[in-house]
């Protein structure tokens, strides 16, 4: 079942420790509950044009909460911290022949659209 990178990706969670940890390259998304760490890792490199190192999720379950006489609990959500490779270094490998080649690497050091000034 392919998904749109849209589809996978909800929203950015923004809070202290996520607007810390951009700095050093993990980027914190709330995803879609049936989304796996594959799914996640195509998503970003498709909508940000970056290079991800890896993935880690965590699911969290909805809180019970109560108004008065009502009980009723809050919605359960599945988070996605993102890891991205922040050197765009240059490699050089050995092509045909023995000649070195050189590769640039194309995609971005950081996330702009993130919702945070660097």
């Amino acid at each position: 079942m392919n998904k749109a990178p849209q589809d996978i990706i909800i929203k950015p969670v923004i809070t202290e420790k996520s607007s810390t940890d951009a700095a050093f390259g993990k980027y914190t998304f709330k995803v879609a509950k049936s989304a796996t760490k594959t799914d996640v890792r195509k998503a970003v490199e498709q909508l940000f044009g970056v290079k991800v190192v890896s993935v880690n999720t965590v699911n969290y379950d909805g809180k019970k909460k109560r108004q008065r006489y009502i009980e009723g609990v809050t919605a359960s959500f599945k988070k996605a911290v993102v890891t991205i490779d922040m050197e765009a270094k240059s490699e050089s490998y050995l092509g045909k022949g023995g000649k070195a080649t050189k590769s640039d690497k194309k995609y971005k050091t950081s996330i702009e659209e993130f919702g945070i000034g660097q």
